[in-house]
């Protein structure tokens, strides 16, 4: 029998959100749209791999992979049998990092999983949910508290509970296993770091970025004395950053012209006719040119058309077309204009902006407190790193470089106060965000339970009433979906933000991104809508939540009653990640869905050419959302019905093991200096929630009246800070840093080595053949650290 909206304050709804037919509904959904994303994939892969390989067609150290069959599903053993030798060699070292985590995982989720169905869930099964006791403060029950002490119900009581011990247990049993885990992997991935930096050579590894420069220091010639002076080596070059603004400016100007001029030669000599290739996706595009074979025929469309461009200036096209022409507006409010030719306008503002430049270059720039040196060793810039340089606070302090490429030259230029200044706005706009998000979350979160439906939207209500599968979509998938989207979308957002605060290296600002991303999905997304998602009661909590939040323990009563509510909404959501949104980005559905745009809208060389390049793997887009699965999959380890969320995350990180894999190797591209810095930021957020996870057990024994057993988890809370306090002294600094003993002979050791140099060789491009290089040795050669816009031609 249906309960109706006259029940809702009462008794909790029976279409709440652990309905075994809504999961169904959520497995029917993710497994649909994600077995047509694979196959999909199968299909598409060996056909378009200029789309799919991107990454292996591109980069050398590639060539130590394997060729992946073309065939339908040949292709995943090969993948599968990747080690982790090759990930190193091929993909870097923060690849390797983050597919550790994911193996951690499925470790931790396979122990757990198994206590789960063989200890965890038979115990529940024979101890059957008794009626909920509500919180001490709730007034509408303090006769039951007052009489519970007393009367010889309380005996009972004991006894129905006294299985609770199992959530005491196990909290110490899954907290060890977690610590165990961290430790273990940390010491084998910090052996595998101190091991690979330590042997590679880079002009990344012998700078140091020197802050906080006096003024009466700011010359090349100077740092260089004073470096020398401290004895630790010898310097091979030092870059003083110097405000480049106007020049920057200027330069960004001139590619804009650049590109338009290009553009009108392009249209000009209808070179956007070109022979299309077959690896790209097949658009609608005019019947290409016969042209003669020029020994070129597999070369690609960017090649194609940079060769066109190159052909000498007696060459006649016979589909040369008119020349293009231009309006330049002028007069007052730019009314008035005129017709001209583009080629000549767009060459004679390109001819006077260089002008402009090659003037500029010469003149002598403000020098900044910032500065990359360059000495003649490793061990000379990690002395100068880990060691002190000055007794005065703030200033000449020596920290790790990015790589020339990685640095963010429009930012050198901001002094300390203007970058104080950004970090405060952004941190202030984050805070009016996650009140912003408070406001999305609250419709979403009345989603979930039908009475708040009833007591807002009677007729929508009625309307549910009497469709199982709608109410179902609304309750569950609706939520479910809306959620995903958010998670999908705000990080663009907040990867805009860290953009804006003016960091000096992309590594820097992609670390900034990961943090701010997971603060979004775990306050956001997990905290606050655990708080405001519970089955009952919803907008009286809503109305009570200020209050709330000034009690710790209100907040404990809290999500330790809405935990147990929303297991099976955080299963949908796990079940939707892991079965429908993982083969959507193993199809790169994004990238997939905008190429054709792109490859219509291009005409130039250049815009052929950018086509092609491999799209770039940002961890600040991936790595919150896994950690919090992560979290929520420890968090609902001992509760009831635990194995579903247990079993859809060891899904999850399976799958996702797969995939990531494929994207890190084959198709994407991560551009930053690879030193494996974010397994600290992993490790420091499962530690925390560790000890949300022990304070959810601590609340469900309060919960359950167990007052003891809970306050016997405090000593496991003070451990693990405890715990967290030892990890942070002991193993950050060796992820931080390179230790002075670990610095070896590059021939001593051929870790993260790429060993396939007659592969390289043999490529028909005529690329230089890479030898035994790391991935960050191969990137970085003949590079320097100098603003691109003082050389850039």
């Amino acid at each position: 029998m249906k309960t109706t909206n006259n029940t809702c304050g009462v008794h909790k709804d029976i279409w709440g959100i652990n309905n075994p037919r809504d999961v169904r509904l959520q497995i029917y959904i993710s497994v649909t749209l994600g077995v047509g994303a694979f196959l999909t994939f199968c299909f598409l892969r060996p056909r378009w791999k200029g789309l799919y390989a991107a990454r292996k067609k591109q980069n050398d150290l590639a060539t130590a992979l394997p060729e992946l069959p073309d065939s339908f599903f040949g292709w995943i053993i090969p993948l599968w049998k990747i080690t982790d030798e090759q990930v190193l060699a091929s993909a870097g070292l923060d690849a390797y990092v983050y597919l550790a985590f994911f193996k951690m995982a499925i470790k931790f989720l396979v122990v757990t999983l198994f206590f789960a169905l063989a200890v965890i869930k038979p115990v529940h099964d024979t101890h059957k949910e008794s009626k909920k006791l509500p919180p001490p403060d709730d007034p509408n029950h303090e006769r039951l508290e007052s009489r519970a002490a007393f009367t010889i119900l309380a005996a009972e009581y004991e006894y129905a509970t006294d299985y609770l011990w199992m959530y005491l247990v196990f909290v110490y049993l899954f907290t060890g296993l977690i610590m165990y885990l961290i430790v273990s992997e940390t010491r084998r991935i910090v052996d595998i770091r101190q091991e690979y930096l330590g042997s590679q050579t880079t002009i990344t590894d012998r700078t140091i970025r020197l802050s906080g420069i006096p003024k009466d220091l700011r010359s090349e010639d100077k740092i260089k004395k004073f470096i020398e002076d401290l004895q630790i080596g010898k310097v091979e070059n030092v870059t003083l950053c110097r405000n480049w603004r106007e020049l920057d400016d200027k330069v960004t100007a001139r590619q804009a012209i650049l590109r338009k001029l290009e553009e009108a030669w392009t249209v000009h000599l209808g070179s956007h006719r070109v022979v299309r290739s077959l690896e790209t996706l097949p658009v609608v595009q005019p019947t290409p040119l016969q042209s003669v074979d020029d020994g070129h025929g597999d070369d690609d469309e960017a090649t194609h058309l940079i060769r066109q461009g190159d052909r000498e200036t007696d060459f006649v096209n016979p589909y040369v077309r008119e020349r293009p022409t231009t309006k330049i507006r002028y007069g007052r409010y730019k009314l008035r204009y005129k017709v001209v030719d583009a080629i000549d306008y767009y060459e004679e503002k390109l001819r006077r902006m260089d002008d402009e430049i090659r003037v500029l270059r010469k003149s002598d720039f403000e020098p900044t407190p910032l500065a990359f040196v360059t000495v003649d060793s490793v061990a000379s810039a990690q002395m100068a790193i880990q060691a002190v340089l000055d007794p005065s606070p703030l200033q000449l302090l020596a920290n790790t470089s990015p790589a020339p490429s990685d640095v963010v030259w429009t930012n050198t230029y901001l002094s300390r106060n203007q970058r104080v200044t950004r970090s405060w706005m952004i941190t202030i706009a984050i805070g009016v965000l996650s009140v912003f998000w408070t406001f999305l979350l609250v419709p979403i979160a009345g989603a979930l339970n039908i009475c708040s439906i009833h007591e807002f939207f009677p007729g929508f209500a009625n309307a549910l009433d009497s469709h199982d599968v709608l109410r179902s979509l609304v309750n569950t998938q609706l939520p479910t979906f809306a959620l995903t989207l958010m998670t999908l979308i705000v990080p663009f957002l907040y990867d805009w933000l860290s953009n804006m605060q003016g960091m000096i290296s992309q590594g820097d600002v992609e670390l900034s991104v990961i943090s701010k991303n997971f603060f979004f999905v775990f306050f956001n997304f997990f905290i606050l809508f655990t708080i405001l998602g519970t089955a009952s009661g919803f907008w009286a909590r809503w109305s009570r939540f200020a209050e709330r939040l000034t009690s710790a323990t209100q907040i404990a009563y809290a999500l330790a009653q809405s935990l147990s509510d929303l297991l099976g909404f955080y299963t949908n959501f796990i079940i939707l990640q892991s079965f429908g949104l993982f083969p959507l980005r193993l199809m790169e559905f994004g990238a997939l869905s905008l190429y054709p745009v792109y490859l219509i809208g291009a005409k130039t060389p250049r815009d052929y050419a950018e086509l092609v390049q491999p799209p770039v793997f940002s961890y600040g887009f991936f790595l919150p959302q896994t950690i919090l699965i992560f979290i929520i999959c420890m968090v609902y380890s001992v509760l009831r019905d635990s194995w579903q969320v247990l079993l859809t995350g060891l899904a999850y990180f399976m799958i996702g093991l797969f995939v990531h894999k494929y994207q890190l190797l084959y198709a994407m591209e991560h551009r930053q200096h690879s030193t494996g810095r974010g397994w600290t930021m992993m490790c420091d957020r499962l530690i925390g929630g560790a000890i949300l996870f022990q304070i959810t057990v601590a609340g469900q024994l309060a919960l359950k009246k167990a007052f003891k057993r809970a306050a016997l988890v405090t000593p496991l809370v003070i451990a693990t800070l405890w715990f967290f306090y030892l990890y942070a002294l002991t193993y950050r600094p060796l992820m931080k840093f390179i230790a002075l003993r670990s610095l070896r002979n590059p021939e001593a050791t051929e870790l993260g080595r790429d060993l396939h140099e007659e592969a390289v060789a043999s490529r028909r491009n005529g690329r230089r053949a890479v030898g035994r290089l790391t991935l960050d040795e191969y990137r970085e050669r003949g590079q320097r650290f100098e603003n691109p816009a003082l050389t850039m031609r």
